[in-house]
C-alpha cells in the first residue's frame, strides 16, 4: 500500500487517485505528441509548459496532496491541546516550505511537458484552456476523473472475469481443466 494511503482519510486517498490518474493519462497521451529534447527547452518553452500545467488544473492536485498533511498535523490539537500554540506556529512556518516544494514539482511537470510538446503546441493548449470550454473542462475534471476511475475499476473486474470464463471454456474444449 502507498504510504500516503496508509491510514489516510478518504479525501487523501481520493486526491492520490486524482494525481495518479492525471499523470497516468498525461503519460498515456504523451507518445502521440511531438518529442522535443529536454535540453532544447528554452526558458520561454518552460514558462509556457508551467502555464499549461497551471491552466489545465494539474497544479490543484498538488494542493489536494499537501493540504491534508497540514490538516492532519492540526488534528493533533484535538488530542494534545497543550501544544496548539506551538503547532499553529510550526504549521505556519511549514506553509512557505510546502509552497517551495510545490514549485519544484511544477518545474518537474514543466520539463515533462516541454520534453513532449513543442512550445507552439503548448501555446495552443494554453489558449484552449483559457477559453470558456477549457475553463469548464478544468472545473469538471475532478468529477470526470472520479467517474472514470470508478468505471475503470468495474470494467477491469468485468474483463478479468470474462477472460477467465472464456479461457476456461476454451481450455475445457481442449481437454484441460482450469481452476
Amino acid at each position: 500500500m502507498n504510504p500516503i494511503q496508509l491510514g489516510a482519510s478518504p479525501m487523501i486517498r481520493s486526491a492520490s487517485r486524482l494525481v495518479a490518474t492525471t499523470f497516468a493519462l498525461a503519460l498515456l497521451a504523451g507518445p502521440a505528441f511531438a518529442q522535443t529534447s529536454p535540453a532544447a527547452a528554452t526558458p520561454s518553452h518552460l514558462a509556457v509548459a508551467r502555464e499549461v500545467a497551471t491552466v489545465t488544473g494539474m497544479t490543484r492536485s498538488f494542493d489536494a496532496m499537501t493540504e491534508p498533511f497540514l490538516d492532519q498535523l492540526q488534528q493533533m490539537n484535538v488530542t494534545r491541546p497543550e501544544i496548539k500554540k506551538d503547532l499553529d506556529e510550526v504549521t505556519a512556518m511549514l506553509r512557505p516550505e510546502i509552497e517551495l516544494q510545490k514549485e519544484k514539482m511544477l518545474d518537474n511537470v514543466a520539463r515533462v511537458f516541454a520534453a513532449r510538446l513543442t512550445e507552439s503546441e503548448l501555446k495552443d493548449i494554453a489558449a484552449f484552456y483559457k477559453t470558456p470550454t477549457g475553463v469548464k473542462y478544468v472545473a469538471i475534471q475532478p468529477g470526470l476523473l472520479d467517474d472514470i476511475v470508478k468505471d475503470l475499476a468495474t470494467w477491469t473486474q468485468n474483463v478479468s472475469e470474462y477472460v477467465m470464463i472464456r479461457a476456461r471454456a476454451e481450455m475445457n474444449k481442449r481437454g484441460h481443466q482450469l481452476q
